[in-house]
């Protein structure tokens, strides 16, 4: 046996090791959100006996993770919506267009890119009680913590150098003839923009829409930080549920919580993970 074959063959058992380290835990939770809380005190894998959606119910009514889900559905898509609005604009400027401060706007972009928002949440709290405080004096409500609105900003403001160093070298690899031939029709460089490059770059724009969107709904430390209140995203709702039902030893109702939170985005990275890693290497082939 060469070398080659003894190579793919470690590959191999390494990739199958991997994917049995990952599908045995997600079903084994799968399958604990349908047991009944008496099932529990057997084996662990035991089958159920039966599929015991009550789990789900007291999961969404008694433990408000129905409320979360929509919060966090609210959040995710407001967020994105932003993020779209703000980077694909920026990034179609700064690949075809050369301007005074397009250097300085590049180098704080790149900046961006090594920031991770969680380092500076603490300030970031701050800053909005502040202005919340001084709100307060004046109108005694403040806006600016509690407020989905001002998280899915906080979640588009953190993702903006990324998706725009992104979608901004996919730009720079599209020809320049067909806007070009956009001028010659007398389109502006508006409906050049949305008419002619956002359709040629929905490759890259579904990818970033994928990333985002996974780590906007699996968002937990600015998310708990910014909702110190009743209302909360899925994330934080499901540690809250987990603190809970393992003191009450309500086990399923807590996996039920725990399915919930996975599902949107197990279904959604099978549906579209050849398209995401076929965008992630379209946006960087050129500076």
């Amino acid at each position: 046996m060469n070398t080659d074959k003894l190579y793919k063959i470690f590959i191999y058992v390494i990739l199958i090791a991997l994917a049995i380290s990952i599908i045995v835990p997600v079903g084994w939770v799968f399958m604990a959100s349908i047991k009944e809380n008496s099932e529990f005190y057997g084996s662990p894998w035991a089958l159920p006996k039966g599929f015991y959606f009550q789990n789900f119910i007291d999961a969404i009514e008694k433990a408000r993770m129905g409320e979360y889900f929509i919060n966090s559905v609210i959040v995710t898509a407001l967020g994105l919506a932003i993020l779209l609005v703000v980077s694909i604009p920026a990034a179609y400027a700064l690949a075809r267009f050369d301007f005074k401060g397009k250097k300085i706007i590049n180098r704080i972009l790149m900046a961006g890119l090594f920031i991770n928002v969680n380092y500076i949440v603490v300030p970031i709290f701050l800053m909005l009680l502040g202005w919340d405080q001084r709100l307060m004096k004046v109108f005694g409500k403040g806006v600016f913590l509690n407020n989905i609105v001002v998280l899915a900003i906080i979640y588009a403001a953190n993702a903006i150098p990324f998706t725009t160093y992104l979608l901004t070298n996919f730009f720079k690899t599209l020809p320049k003839a067909y806007e070009e031939a956009a001028f010659i029709d007398g389109a502006g460089y508006f409906r050049t923009m949305v008419s002619v490059m956002i359709p040629m770059a929905k490759p890259s724009i579904i990818t970033v829409i994928l990333f985002n969107f996974l780590a906007f709904w699996n968002e937990y430390i600015i998310s708990l930080t910014l909702l110190p209140g009743t209302s909360k995203t899925l994330p934080v709702g499901l540690v809250n549920l987990m603190q809970s039902q393992r003191a009450a030893a309500n086990y399923g109702q807590m996996y039920a919580g725990l399915v919930l939170v996975m599902l949107p985005t197990l279904i959604l990275y099978i549906l579209v993970q050849q398209r995401l890693t076929e965008g992630m290497t379209i946006g960087g082939i050129k500076e």
